[in-house]
């Protein structure tokens, strides 16, 4: 079987299972607990989100949340500063092609009196700044743009989407599953205030995640309860999968280079064969601004 879904879910990289394994076999304890084994879980654990933060260049360890998954990080990046900043404002703005659970969460905000303005893309997939501009007014809270298609792979202008909104005093989030690991990604450099990571879309492990959340962004908590991730995210952390997320971080900042330029290539192949053999077959996405692999 040829897998060409690379882009919803990657293999376990076979160096990510083995930086894992210890962790399940041999080393546990709860990272809470003030006893020895506790203690060397933390350690592992704290570890695996400093790698994650050099990833994206966080400016601190701190800033990196671990979730279950991208879904949960958009839930929690879109409820968490929906919520917490109501008294400021009610309306969110974003676009029709976000992934389905940042569409869905939109829709659930309505339910609560959010207002969601759903701005237009051109023909590639990139968003109308200047549409961008017009939709964000004196009640805007957030705006959430993917910072790259998943399906047609097209890279938006995140720096100036970060511009326009900060400009209008409004926090901006980025579902950058389909592009961490994959491209460069500098929420310093981007403006970037909240971040949606995934572990298995960079062959990393399944049921793990990330939510970059740059300190000082005003955002409450989704899951109560023993006040783990910073009081953010309760609940008893996956260190395995974290240190599984953190060697994959690891080795995409180690290949990325040389894995874009060589997924690129097979790309261009397939594209070029596909345009010249098919008759009135199209590319869909930015002809330019796209991921290595799409």
């Amino acid at each position: 079987m040829i897998y060409m879904d690379y882009a919803s879910a990657s293999r376990t990289d076979p160096r990510v299972i083995e930086a894992m394994i210890p962790y399940m076999k041999d080393y546990f304890g709860n990272p809470s607990s003030p006893h020895t084994s506790g203690l060397k879980m933390k350690g592992a654990l704290e570890e695996a989100r400093a790698s994650v933060a050099r990833l994206i260049n966080a400016d601190r360890p701190s800033e990196i949340v671990f979730t279950s998954g991208a879904t949960e990080s958009n839930n929690m990046a879109l409820r968490g500063v929906a919520f917490r900043n109501k008294d400021r404002g009610n309306h969110i703005v974003a676009t029709k092609i976000e992934h389905i659970s940042v569409l869905n969460t939109l829709k659930y905000l309505m339910k609560f009196g959010f207002e969601v303005t759903y701005v237009p893309v051109d023909g590639y997939g990139l968003v109308d700044l200047e549409a961008l501009k017009n939709a964000i007014n004196e009640r805007t809270i957030l705006v959430t743009i993917g910072y790259a298609n998943n399906e047609v792979g097209t890279i938006q202008q995140i720096k100036e989407i970060s511009e326009i909104v900060h400009s209008k005093n409004a926090y901006l989030h980025t579902d950058a599953t389909a592009a961490v690991g994959k491209i460069p990604v500098d929420v310093l450099e981007d403006g970037i205030d909240l971040m949606t990571i995934s572990s298995w879309d960079m062959y990393g492990p399944y049921g793990i995640g990330a939510l970059y959340i740059k300190r000082g962004t005003r955002i409450e908590p989704l899951i109560i309860g023993g006040g783990q991730e910073g009081g953010l995210r309760s609940g008893t952390e996956n260190v395995p999968g974290a240190v599984g997320m953190a060697k994959a971080a690891e080795l995409a900042m180690a290949e990325m280079g040389s894995d874009a330029s060589r997924l690129s290539k097979m790309r261009d192949r397939l594209i070029d064969g596909i345009l010249k053999s098919i008759p009135h077959s199209f590319l869909n996405g930015h002809p330019t601004r796209r991921l290595p692999h799409n």
